[in-house]
């Protein structure tokens, strides 16, 4: 086996790697208010997730994939070097956010580390500005969006079960609840595992494998989703507390339409090709059914330091990434 295959192979394999570190960081995005309303135990909920995460790729295009792959940098400038230094950033912030317990984007972390490397290799010349523009848009619009729905779901289920007994209201939430987590869970694998997918699938099509076109193998697809899958396998209970209890007090009709709000976002974004945050996108909704109840019903210092951990994401994973991209140069090349 030559050298050139050897570090494909290896380099498949990091991008594989992260996106099973997608799936245990973001674990908690799919399932925390399933947990967090006691519907569901984590066992049987990381599970069912799992089940959707993997499917995803059956109601999809491949519109993030295509975003990712060609719309952040330039593909004329990926080399094995740019690949792993973006791979090897976006999985060092993910582990270290994924150990403190803070809900950061992983998807935004690839971007940052596209960039950096991508940077560190051809200048500010490399990035593909539509494309990341479109990209940071997203880190405002998605908890926007999530919020606004969720908080009008509120709204219309209050109105709708206003009469209703709470013993029933109760019980026909929990039912609804395996439908709306189910739909997240959906949105989730279906724009979070596309990343890797265009990751994968430019590095092919730099060393001409896929032809004079860029496209997604059918395989790529499979491996991401089945990656992205058992990494949710595996959970992330750190997180899934601070996503489950620690912005605010959720029950099953709040837990509904959190899940739901989230849902509508992420099929939306998926459907325009953009790489948004679910992490993102379900803070925005549990705090948007949390202030539906009241204000002070969220705890504003948690989703603070959530909001925090956005903004600074995108630069140190680009920085990790310059920094990994030059240390690749002694082995890659």
């Amino acid at each position: 086996m030559d050298h050139a295959l050897l570090i494909l192979i290896f380099l498949i394999g990091v991008a594989l790697l992260f996106d099973f570190l997608n799936g245990l960081h973001d674990a908690a995005n799919s399932i925390a208010t399933i947990v967090a309303t006691r519907v569901l135990p984590p066992v049987f909920a990381v599970g069912w997730a799992a089940f959707f995460n993997f499917i995803a790729f059956l109601f999809f295009g491949l519109h993030v994939a295509n975003t990712v792959g060609k719309g952040i940098i330039s593909p004329d400038i990926i080399s094995d070097q740019v690949i792993f230094g973006a791979l090897v950033g976006a999985i060092g912030w993910n582990i270290a956010t994924w150990l403190a317990g803070i809900p950061s984007s992983s998807s935004h972390a690839l971007v940052g580390g596209l960039i950096g490397a991508g940077v560190a290799k051809a200048g500010p010349g490399a990035i593909v500005v539509a494309g990341v523009s479109k990209t940071i848009a997203a880190i405002f619009l998605s908890p926007a969006v999530g919020f606004a729905l969720a908080l009008l779901l509120v709204l219309i289920v209050s109105w709708v079960f206003v009469k209703a007994n709470p013993s029933f209201a109760d019980r026909s939430f929990r039912r609804l609840q395996f439908l709306s987590a189910s739909a997240y869970s959906l949105g989730h694998g279906g724009n979070d595992a596309q990343k890797t997918m265009g990751i994968i699938a430019v590095l092919l099509y730099s060393r001409g494998m896929t032809g004079p076109d860029f496209h997604v193998p059918f395989w790529v697809v499979i491996s991401c989703q089945a990656a992205i899958a058992l990494g949710t396998l595996f959970g992330g209970w750190r997180i899934v507390h601070t996503m489950g209890s620690r912005i605010t007090r959720l029950s099953p009709q709040q837990g509904f339409c959190a899940e739901t709000g989230g849902a509508i976002t992420l099929f939306l974004a998926t459907g325009l090709g953009v790489p948004v945050s679910t992490t993102h996108t379900i803070t925005g909704a549990i705090v948007g059914v949390g202030a539906a109840r009241r204000a002070s019903a969220v705890r504003w210092n948690v989703a603070r330091s959530i909001v925090t951990a956005w903004f600074i994401t995108m630069p140190a994973a680009a920085a990790l990434a310059a920094a990994a991209y030059y240390a690749g140069g002694f082995f890659l090349d």
